[in-house]
């Protein structure tokens, strides 16, 4: 169902989906159901869930698990239309129209995505033109259906919205299911049958008939959906803090370990910053966070013989980074960053010096930091969840021939550490709240002489070349797309956070 579970089929009029045939539909169009038959789970709780906590938090969360329970009895009981608008009005009531948009352009496509229908999918990227058809608010879906797998048009439930935020109910004739999906269909297309409808339940079947052929999608237990590099959009920026979809059990579990969590999160955060950085790892490790180092880090600098130092460029995955790569060196190294707020500069226990986005000034500053000692730097410019790199900045192989490239892994099994539209203070102890949190630091060989910009090597080839040997270290993809791509995909803005320019903070922990 678009609710809380799903219908049992019996015996189904319409031929299963694995009949239809794909070939010569180039001209044909499709309609399809979403939850259950484009996609392999017959249950979108997941998917409010999500809604849920990115609009609303820890208590509107609670809120929709609460109500789950009425909201599968309704659906069971009274009707499948009762079920669903408890979900909508649970997981959206009061939510800003568009923090709901937000939500569904920037976190929702990632997991819709990893749960596509192989046959449906088979048939309905077969047609030309592609409806759906769905219970679910079409709010909520539109932004991945159009723009991850191709839809043309998409018909689902309208919620009324009063002074700019949802009020949780749903606009005449109310939810579409069973007969209000036919006559959507009708007032969408007249009289011209679309020629393959396709469905997983009793409810569709009214649809479904106006179509000259119509499919059913089975229940498959364990199905696999189809993999991320079939799709035909990847999926390389996304947001939202919670991981994994979260089923009723997992959403209680999440919000049953949030204050466990954060307890155990603030004395991560205060072994790091107080603890001397040598004593960090076995610290961090009695505490559960699992730092993996491979390779062979290089010495300290030697600057009392004019030795400047290392410049360590490393794929970026947290604002975390420097840190892991400092805890991995057993001593503390200045970072250059791009843009991180206020509080994580308070709490880092390395020295952290903001970029100025002047190349002549960041440029001077960083030469006079690699004569202070080792730097460490993300060229990236901000971070990425998923197996991609972006477009590394050149600047730094301006400056220096004595380039360490690192690769840097991070496992988190509850919250990402990361976020693009909301307060990325709280980065740091989303990170550290998931049960065990990991990081793999790779160090790679130092950038021989010959691919420096001083053995005649462009800066862009020097750092093409790094993105490069970090992906194949990684099995990560190189991209293109730069800081402001993702920014203006996930938030509509450059992802500056506003603060004073140039903060060089001179504090050591751990020396």
């Amino acid at each position: 169902m678009a609710g809380a579970g799903a219908t049992t089929m019996t015996a189904s009029p319409f031929p299963t989906v694995e009949k239809c045939a794909s070939v010569g539909r180039s001209g044909d169009t499709v309609v399809a159901d979403l939850d259950g038959t484009l996609l392999c789970g017959r249950s979108s709780f997941p998917y409010f869930a999500h809604m849920a906590f990115e609009t609303g938090g820890v208590l509107r969360l609670t809120a929709l698990l609460l109500l789950a329970p009425l909201a599968g009895l309704l659906y069971y009981v009274v009707s499948e239309s009762a079920g669903i608008q408890v979900l909508i009005f649970a997981s959206m009531a009061g939510a800003k129209v568009d923090d709901v948009e937000a939500v569904a352009r920037a976190v929702l496509p990632k997991f819709y995505c990893s749960d596509l229908h192989p046959e449906s999918w088979r048939v309905f990227s077969a047609c030309g033109r592609r409806c759906v058809l769905t219970a679910n608010p079409r709010i909520m879906v539109e932004a991945f259906l159009k723009d991850y797998i191709g839809a043309h048009v998409v018909l689902g439930t309208e919620l009324v919205v009063w002074r700019g935020r949802a009020t949780g109910l749903v606009r005449s004739p109310g939810v579409l299911v069973g007969e209000n999906k036919a006559d959507a269909l009708r007032r969408a297309f007249g009289d011209a049958a679309p020629e393959v409808g396709l469905g997983d339940r009793k409810t569709d079947y009214p649809f479904m008939r106006l179509c000259k052929e119509g499919y059913v999608v089975p229940p498959t237990p364990k199905l696999k959906p189809v993999p991320r590099e079939d799709l035909p959009k990847p999926v390389i920026f996304h947001d939202g803090r919670i991981v994994q979809k979260p089923s009723p059990a997992l959403a209680l579990l999440t919000l049953l370990w949030i204050p466990i969590g954060f307890i155990l999160s603030c004395l991560r955060i205060a072994a790091g910053s107080l603890l001397p950085m040598r004593m960090v790892y076995h610290a961090f490790t009695a505490l559960g966070v699992r730092v993996t180092v491979k390779g062979n880090p290089p010495p300290p600098a030697s600057l009392e013989t004019g030795q400047t130092g290392v410049l360590f460029i490393c794929s970026h995955r947290t604002l975390l980074d420097p840190i892991f790569l400092s805890t991995a060196l057993g001593r503390p190294i200045t970072a250059v960053t791009y843009s991180v707020s206020r509080l994580s500069e308070m709490l880092s226990p390395i020295r952290t010096v903001r970029l100025t986005r002047d190349r002549a000034a960041d440029a001077a500053m960083i030469r006079r930091l690699l004569k202070e000692g080792d730097l460490v730097i993300c060229p990236e410019g901000t971070t990425c969840r998923e197996p991609f790199l972006l477009r590394f900045s050149a600047l730094f192989a301006e400056l220096t021939d004595e380039i360490v490239p690192v690769a840097m892994e991070n496992q988190m099994s509850m919250f990402h550490g990361t976020t693009a539209r909301g307060w990325k203070g709280l980065d740091p102890f989303y990170f550290f709240m998931n049960p065990s949190p990991g990081y793999v630091v790779t160090f790679l060989n130092k950038l021989p002489h010959e691919l420096t910009c001083k053995g005649g090597k462009t800066s862009h080839e020097v750092a093409n070349y790094i993105q490069r040997l970090i992906a194949s270290t990684l099995s990560y993809e190189c991209t293109n797309f730069t800081r402001k791509d993702k920014y203006k995909a996930l938030a509509g803005n450059d992802g500056s956070v506003v603060s004073k320019p140039n903060i060089d903070k001179k504090k050591f922990m751990g020396s």
